[in-house]
């Protein structure tokens, strides 16, 4: 069900009569993408900033997002005003984790009044010293739903530079939070964004020698938990299919691997594949409409490609030794995968057919759980050498940089635009696991909360 929608014309700022009336008039389009429109109708966000910010962080104000009038809102037991706060530090917490910004959030700052979102009181903000300002509002509409509109100004040409409006459902309002987000990380990086988008995981209990895992999933920020699974059978690998739509995964029944595919709207599940021999690390294509997982058959380990809709397995390698965790890369031509064929584990390169097969990794240590990146220009993956770390490199094996120091650091998932890797991090001597983002420079380490230990972290793609 898709509770998110756009308005398909921001409205003019003026005053809250006129802001009313022409959002009661302005119909609200259920498409398979949000968009958003300025007053005179023409698309925005087309201009973007020419490659990505270098040097200092730049210096952006969150400022509380203004009520046109403070009311009752399901969304938050003290009103729109106070909601608006809320908006504003999902947003301020968003842009803090990436390494690009430094932003100063809603509580150490003035909150501007409805009528100044589109004309921000200038003297305050050069004072501060922000480059750029965010502000925003939000009204409470008649049939129940929020509108959330949201402003991204040039503090120094005192100009505005993007806006977008979101319809939701109160329980939704942190997708619009995220949307913004979205929104200004776009605008200033020129890069895609990645806000809204969500993780699904293993959620792991119980002692040590019998642990329980559950499938679950939640906000990439780990808000809105919840669990898919009951934990009755053994939860693993779970993975995104590339339109959001569903969750591939691993679940062991009686013993019996089985590859499930969950659909996320029905909350429906198919068992594509089912045998008695082990099986591994089930991954998508880019186009969705296969399959590839590792099989042990006969002490051998290989990687096999099925459709999605199950039928006759095809094998890809046969090489002697222990073939696994197949990832595409984007364009769906190759596949990277580790494998022990050399004596120790390493990481490989194939074409889609299982044809020019050839190793990238001859660094010291050993190479684990590799994962094209969405570009297409790096694999992370988990390097061994001693402790457990994750490390990214070129598809061809070079510029190996090591991201974290962790002392079991592993299983690295990209987020949608290939700048932020999440992982799972076990901390020594007590077998407990948490989920952790880190950018690509690897100064920017951020823990993500879930209500209990969590492992084999996979980063959806951006919500439609």
């Amino acid at each position: 069900m898709r509770i998110l929608l756009t308005i398909s014309a921001l409205v003019a700022l003026s005053a809250a009569p006129a802001l009313q009336a022409q959002e009661e008039s302005t119909p609200v389009l259920e498409s398979d993408t949000i968009t958003a429109q300025t007053d005179d109708q023409q698309p925005v966000g087309t201009e973007t900033v020419v490659g990505s910010l270098d040097g200092d962080d730049l210096e952006i104000a969150i400022a509380a997002f203004a009520p046109d009038q403070d009311v009752a809102t399901p969304a938050n037991a003290n009103g729109t005003g106070a909601l608006g706060v809320e908006l504003a530090r999902v947003i301020t917490a968003n842009l803090r984790n990436n390494g690009l910004f430094r932003p100063t959030g809603p509580d150490a700052l003035p909150r501007p009044q409805f009528g100044q979102i589109r004309a921000p009181s200038w003297g305050i903000w050069t004072r501060r010293d922000s480059e750029m300002l965010v502000q925003g509002y939000v009204q409470a509409r008649s049939d129940g739903k929020l509108v959330v509109g949201c402003y991204l100004f040039d503090v120094a040409l005192q100009e505005e530079l993007i806006r977008e409006g979101y319809v939701v459902v109160p329980s939704d309002w942190r997708r619009a939070a995220h949307k913004c987000s979205d929104l200004i990380y776009a605008r200033l990086t020129g890069e895609d964004p990645f806000f809204d988008s969500r993780i699904a995981y293993i959620a792991e209990t119980g002692p040590k020698d019998n642990r329980v895992k559950r499938l679950a999933v939640m906000d990439s920020d780990g808000a809105n938990h919840r669990f898919l699974t009951l934990g009755s059978a053994t939860a693993l690998t779970p993975r995104y299919s590339p339109d959001y739509s569903k969750i591939m995964y691993l679940s062991y029944v009686d013993g019996n691997p089985r590859i499930y595919v969950y659909d996320i709207d029905s909350g429906k599940q198919t068992l594509v594949t089912e045998n008695q021999n082990p099986t591994l690390a089930p991954r998508w294509s880019p186009d969705g409409g296969s399959i590839l997982y590792s099989m042990a058959v006969a002490g051998n380990t290989d990687i096999y490609r099925i459709s999605v809709n199950g039928g006759r397995p095809t094998r890809l390698t046969d090489t002697p030794g222990i073939d696994i965790g197949g990832s595409y890369s984007p364009d769906g031509r190759r596949i990277v995968f580790e494998s022990d064929r050399s004596g120790t584990q390493q990481c490989y390169v194939m074409d889609a057919d299982g044809s020019n097969q050839r190793r990238i990794s001859f660094f010291g240590g050993r190479c684990a759980t590799p994962e094209w990146s969405p570009r297409g220009d790096q694999i992370a993956f988990t390097r061994i050498a001693g402790d457990f770390n994750v490390a990214v490199m070129t598809p061809s094996g070079s510029n190996l940089r090591v991201l974290t120091n962790g002392w079991q650091d592993e299983a690295p998932t990209w987020a949608p635009n290939g700048r932020i890797i999440q992982f799972f991090r076990t901390t020594r001597n007590s077998g407990r696991s948490s989920l952790w983002q880190v950018d690509l420079t690897g100064r920017n380490e951020r823990r993500l909360p879930t209500p209990v230990d969590a492992s084999d972290p996979a980063w959806g793609p951006i919500r439609p």
